[in-house]
């Protein structure tokens, strides 16, 4: 669990998501992917292995194969993705659903940082592959 912050995970997750999207449904291999959108190697491998874990990629083995949506890009959120590859979204850890914080009980923030969770998540959730 991690304070909300777009790491470079999620940005290559992301992008890698919505180049499926556009390839027209047929597999891409790992280095098309990699070179179009300028991710390395290595790092794709493990994110796209986190996006399959999650059902949001599938692989097709053999000379035709490579690695496409694994569901219909409407079905599919950005917070489905950032989740695979990051874990669960904060936006401070006192949303998280622990009592880390003694603070917590009479802290002046807490309603604008659950205001501000619910609203990340509503949007993130809203906006699917379809919508890019």
């Amino acid at each position: 669990m991690s304070v909300m912050q777009i790491s470079r995970k999620v940005d290559y997750a992301l992008r890698a998501a919505i180049y499926l999207r556009h390839h027209g449904g047929a597999p891409a291999s790992l280095a098309a992917i990699a070179e179009q959108e300028a991710i390395p190697k290595k790092f794709l491998e493990k994110i796209i292995q986190d996006l399959a874990r999650a059902g949001v990629v599938r692989s097709k083995r053999g000379p035709a194969g490579g690695y496409s949506l694994g569901r219909n890009a409407v079905e599919i959120s950005f917070k489905e993705i950032i989740e695979a590859v990051d874990g669960p979204i904060l936006l401070n850890v006192c949303v998280g659903g622990t009592d880390d914080c003694a603070l917590t009980p009479s802290c002046g923030m807490l309603s604008v940082w659950q205001e501000g969770q619910r609203r990340v998540l509503e949007l993130l959730d809203s906006t699917s592959l379809a919508d890019i």
